[in-house]
């Protein structure tokens, strides 16, 4: 098989409704938008949301709280996920997401003090718990940027 050969499986390309094009289409003179109305025109119809004149449903709702869009997303590491490091290493961003701990790329990476760890780590993240500090601390470690 070559390349000037492929072909679509059958049925599964449909041509473009062409409307408007006279009475023997079955489409034409209307174009099967209707007689009169606001739907009929060129640029007709209403906004998304719009319920004639009432209400709309997202105005009739109450809302209630607060979204900060200045709020930054941390990614979450505790302690327990450090035992896949070596000891007396340098870990930062780009090893975390060798280590596979980081998927999606946020703000920065905060350290919470779930697990225990043994030997000292030198950690460049963004934020942490006062528990992970003390932990990190008691086994000879470093924490920057925290």
């Amino acid at each position: 098989m070559k390349l000037n050969e492929l072909a679509p499986l059958k049925g599964t390309r449909k041509n473009k409704k062409r409307v408007g094009r006279g009475p023997a289409s079955g489409w034409g003179k209307t174009a099967g938008r209707g007689q009169k109305g606001q739907n009929c025109r060129s640029g007709g119809g209403v906004r998304v949301g719009f319920e004639g004149g009432q209400m709309p449903l997202q105005r009739r709702l109450p809302k209630r709280g607060f979204h900060n869009i200045f709020k930054k997303k941390f990614s979450i590491i505790n302690i327990q996920d450090l035992s896949r490091f070596e000891q007396q290493s340098i870990v930062d961003d780009d090893a975390f997401r060798a280590a596979g701990l980081l998927k999606n790329r946020t703000e920065g990476i905060k350290l919470l003090g779930k697990g225990e760890i043994v030997y000292p780590l030198t950690l460049n993240i963004k934020a942490c718990s006062r528990s992970a500090r003390a932990k990190v601390e008691s086994a000879g470690g470093i924490i920057r940027g925290c």
